[in-house]
This record gives C-alpha cells, structure tokens and sequence, in this order.
C-alpha cells in the first residue's frame, strides 16, 4: 500500500522513487495505491484546483504503467472507513511523539500561520492509510521511514490493548536501493513544490525539459588533469562536485550505458564538454518523458474513463475497509448488537 499526495504534477523523482515501484508491485501482490487528498488539505488552504491535480496525477500514474484493473487505484476521500480507524489510532498516539516528528517541525517552519491538528496528527492518518488494507510492504523513501516506525509502533499498541488485529508493514523496494533524482541545481532531491526549474516534471514539453538541462549548474573544472612528475605523465582526478555527479546520476536513469561511459571517460581525461553532455541528456530525457505525457494528456482528457476508474478503486479498497474495520470494532469492543 501507498499514496501520494495530489498537490503538483509528478515529477522524474516521483517516477524513479515510488511509481516504477508500484508498477513492479502490482504482478506480484495486492496492491492498493491511493491519491492522498486528505492528507492534501493539511497544507491546501484553497482547494479550488485540487479536483483538477488528483486527475492529473492519476492520468500521470497510469501513463506510467499502473493498470488500475491490476491494482486498487482510490481517492482517499472515497473510502470513509479511513476516518474511521484514524479515531481509532488517534487514542493510541501522543501527542509529544508527534510534535517530534522531523516533518511536522518542517511545516511548521514553512507554514507557521497554518499549523493545524491535521498536520501534527498526519503521521495516525498515514498509519490508518497503511492499516486499513492489513498491508506489509510499503514502497516508501528515506523521508517517510520515520512514519512507518510510527505506523508500525501503532500496529502495536492496537495488538497489545485489544487482541492481535494488524501486522506490522515495512518498507519494500524490491530488494533494491531507490533512486534518488538529483535537483538540477546541485542541491538536493527533486521537489513538486521548492525550485520548479530546478525539476523535470512528467508534463513538461520538449522545449521546456532541454531548456532546463541547458542551465543546469555543472560547476568549475573539467575533471581530471594530467601533471607532469619528472619521470613520465600522471593523472590526478579531482573529486566530482556535487552538481556533476548529479548530472551523471540523471544521464544514467535514461541514456544508454555506451554513452555514460563516454561521458564518464571525458571527464576522467579532463576534456569533458559540459554542454554537449547536456545536450545528450536533454535528448535521453526528452525520449523518456515525451510518451509519457502524451499518454497522460489523453488519459486525463477523458473523464468517463478516469471516473470510471476511481469509482472501481473505491470499490475494491472500501471491500478491504470494511473487513478490515469490522475486526478491529470487534476487538475493541463496539460491537454492541
């Protein structure tokens, strides 16, 4: 199980860091994957465009390979029993737990006029996300592991108070290490919301994606340099900053082997040319976002299909809801007639 939140358009780190995941995922297991719009409206004060985004991002989710026959594809909102086992679990989290959460601290930096009970109580709805389904494998990144501790430290005081009910869900990604998609300023992840020319997004057109390759910071220096010791020729290769590495990182997520090992051997003789490096990874990536948004564009135009889709995820996720909740109400005890 997992979700996203629908406050942007995907992104190529979105791609690489939980979408080609749930692809994976969904010939192997039961999977339910759901557009977080509640967990939206702790940040959303306007939500006038927010219908308009979660369509988006499902057509961008599917564009990307997730087959909604395979899979429960849901809106959050569609599926009322989460309201219920978030009361539920909120009688099992504390509130100084909470406030330490490291990003509760950071919306509370970034928004400190909107600092609401739903964004200190994110980590229970989140938990309540992952419990509903019973689930154990969760592809999530590095800066969600702290809440599915949390999730995991609910699951347990639920067992522990009222009878084993939910296992405990842990992080899966396949066995393998998730990508992380370098911002293209040399400073951090890519992000839907900080530094929009600094991120590829998967709606974005040809023109626009080699533009912003074309600026990407590369820093000074041209990689390795050979010196002269006296007896014969030695090469000295200076540590790659951090914006180059990032570049290569990108060149390797959507170009071809033969091509980052040129590139990579330019660099080590020190005669690399940033700006034809660019230029071959402004075409890579133009090939492997272009399909993408054109398939996503189409889907998203078409609103039968799309409504059609949410209705038969809320259908599939609310059938695991409801067993799931039945148990627990039993559990505690509100079972009274």
């Amino acid at each position: 199980m997992s979700g996203i939140r629908p406050t942007g358009r995907l992104h190529l780190g979105n791609y690489f860091g939980a979408v080609s995941n749930y692809v994976k995922m969904q010939d192997a297991y039961t999977c339910y994957f759901m557009m977080a719009d509640w967990h939206a409206l702790t940040t959303l004060q306007e939500t006038k465009d927010l219908r308009g985004h979660v369509s988006r991002m499902m057509a961008e989710n599917i564009a990307c390979g997730l087959d909604p026959e395979k899979v429960a594809f849901y809106c959050q909102s569609h599926v009322p029993e989460t309201a219920e086992l978030y009361l539920l679990l909120n009688m099992l989290a504390y509130v100084g737990e909470l406030e330490k959460t490291p990003t509760f601290k950071d919306k509370v930096r970034l928004q400190p006029q909107n600092v609401n009970a739903g964004l200190l109580t994110y980590p229970v709805l989140q938990a309540a996300d992952i419990l509903l389904h019973r689930a154990t494998l969760v592809p999530v990144g590095k800066d969600q592991e702290q809440h599915l501790e949390m999730t995991r430290n609910y699951s347990n005081r639920f067992n522990q108070r009222y009878g084993e009910v939910f296992p405990e869900p842990y992080a899966y990604n396949f066995g393998e290490q998730l990508a992380k998609v370098p911002s293209l300023d040399g400073a951090g992840k890519m992000s839907k919301s900080e530094n929009q020319n600094a991120t590829l997004y998967l709606s974005d057109d040809d023109e626009t994606i080699r533009a912003k390759i074309k600026k990407a910071k590369t820093g000074s220096g041209s990689g390795g340099a050979n010196v002269g010791d006296g007896g014969g020729s030695e090469q000295i290769v200076t540590a790659m900053p951090e914006s180059v590495a990032n570049l290569f990182q990108l060149l390797r997520l959507v170009s071809i082997p033969e091509v980052v090992q040129k590139f990579e051997k330019d660099y080590e003789a020190g005669t690399i040319r940033y700006g034809d490096m660019k230029k071959e990874l402004g075409e890579a990536m133009v090939a492997f976002i272009a399909p993408i948004r054109e398939k996503a564009e189409a889907i998203r135009h078409d609103e039968r299909y799309l409504r059609r889709v949410m209705e038969q995820g809320a259908a599939k996720a609310r059938t695991s809801a409801q067993a799931t909740l039945q148990v627990a109400r039993e559990a505690i005890g509100l079972n009274y007639y």
